[in-house]
C-alpha cells in the first residue's frame, strides 16, 4: 500500500496521504513522491489544480514521522537532516505553486501537516479542524515554515499558539491567516464534485460558507498584552496576572521545554523580520539540525510518543538556566 496516493481526474491532481493508522504522518518517501508529482503536474497542461487530503476520518496529517526522527537522533544519524531538507523544499514549492493548490484541512492538521497545507493557495477548514504546531511539547521548535506563518498572525496570536503548543479551530485558523475557506465536513463531497466541472474559485464560491466566529479573536486583548513581552519569563509573569484564561495558558507553557520555549520565541521574533518564507526555512533548518544533536528533543519524543509517560526530564530544567549561549547555538 502506497503511503501517498496520486490520482489525476477531470484536471485535478489529487494527493491523498495514506497512513491513516499513523494519522497520515509524513515520511521521507512521501515527501519525495510529492515533490516529483508536483513538479510533473506543474508542467502538465492537463492539470489545472492540485488537491491534498488525508486517508481515514481523523485528519489530514499529524506531522512528521516522529518515531523515525527519534531513532535517528538516538543513533546520532543524519537521515532526519535529509528528510527536513526535502520537506522544507516541498513547503517552499507549495508556497510558489503556479496552479491552484487546495488543502482539505479537515480533522487534525499538526506540524508537518501545516507545512503541506497552510502554504497553499486555497486552504479549506471544517468544523472538525484542529490546527497546531505542537513542537515545544517535545523539546523542538515550530518548523515547516511554522515560524513564518505564526509570526505573521494578527497581534501576538501566533506567539500564543507556538508557546502553548495548542490546537486551534478552523475559524481560528482563518482569523490567523492559516486558512481561507470554511466548508462543513458533510459538504466536502459536494466540493470535490464541483471542482470537476468548475474552476477552483467558482467551486469554492458555490460550496464554502461564512466561518463561525473565532474564539481566539475574542481573546486578542489579553494575548496581545501578555505575549508582547521580550522574554518568556516576562510573558509568564503577565499571563499569571492576566485572569483565568491567561493563567491556564501559563500552566500549559510551563509544562514545555524551557530551552524550546526560549528558542521558539527568538525564532518567531527573527522570522517576523526576515523577508520571505525561503529565508525563514533556512533559519528553521539550522534550528532543526541543532535540535537533532540535543538530548532535549529525544527526551521530549520519548516522554510524549515512545513511553507516553508525559513526564519529560528537561535539561536545563528551568528558564533561568537557559542562557543566551544555549539559545545562540540553535541559530549558528
Amino acid at each position: 500500500m502506497n503511503d501517498a496516493q496520486f490520482h489525476l481526474e477531470s484536471g485535478i491532481g489529487r494527493i491523498t496521504l495514506n497512513r491513516p493508522r499513523a494519522l497520515n504522518s509524513l515520511n521521507h518517501g512521501m515527501v519525495l513522491a510529492m515533490l516529483d508529482h508536483l513538479e510533473a503536474w506543474r508542467a502538465d497542461p492537463g492539470v489545472r489544480a492540485v488537491l491534498i487530503d488525508g486517508a481515514g476520518d481523523r485528519g489530514l496529517c499529524a506531522g512528521g514521522d516522529i518515531r523515525a526522527i527519534y531513532e535517528d537522533a538516538r543513533a546520532g544519524g543524519t537521515a532526519s537532516l535529509r528528510f527536513w531538507a526535502d520537506e522544507y523544499r516541498l513547503n517552499l514549492l507549495i508556497s510558489r505553486y503556479p496552479k491552484p493548490y487546495l488543502a482539505l484541512m479537515d480533522g487534525l492538521v499538526m506540524g508537518g501537516g501545516v507545512g503541506v497545507s497552510a502554504h497553499g493557495s486555497h486552504r479549506i477548514v471544517t468544523e472538525r479542524s484542529r490546527v497546531g504546531m505542537p513542537e515545544t511539547g517535545i523539546g523542538f521548535v515550530p518548523d515547516v515554515g511554522g515560524t513564518y506563518l505564526l509570526s505573521r498572525t494578527p497581534g501576538e496570536l501566533g506567539t500564543h499558539i507556538a508557546l502553548t503548543a495548542g490546537a486551534i479551530s478552523g475559524p481560528d485558523a482563518i482569523h490567523c491567516g492559516l486558512a481561507d475557506y470554511f466548508v462543513p465536513s458533510e459538504r466536502i463531497p459536494d466540493l470535490l464534485d464541483a471542482l470537476t466541472s468548475h474552476p477552483t474559485d467558482e467551486a469554492l464560491e458555490l460550496i464554502a460558507e461564512p466561518a463561525p466566529p473565532s474564539a481566539l479573536a475574542g481573546d486578542a486583548a489579553w494575548i496581545d498584552h501578555c505575549y508582547a513581552a521580550d522574554t518568556v519569563e516576562e510573558i509568564l509573569s503577565r499571563l499569571h496576572a492576566g485572569g483565568d484564561a491567561a493563567a491556564t495558558a501559563a500552566k500549559e507553557i510551563e509544562a514545555k521545554s524551557p530551552t524550546a520555549l526560549k528558542v521558539t520565541l527568538r525564532a518567531l521574533r527573527s522570522a517576523a523580520a526576515l523577508p520571505d518564507l525561503e529565508t525563514v526555512l533556512a533559519q528553521e533548518y539550522r534550528i532543526s539540525a541543532h535540535a537533532l544533536s540535543t538530548a532535549e528533543f529525544a527526551e521530549g519524543i520519548r516522554a510524549q510518543i515512545i513511553d507516553k509517560d508525559r513526564a519529560p526530564k528537561w535539561s536545563p530544567a528551568t528558564l533561568s538556566e537557559v542562557d543566551d549561549r544555549i539559545v545562540d547555538a540553535y541559530f549558528s
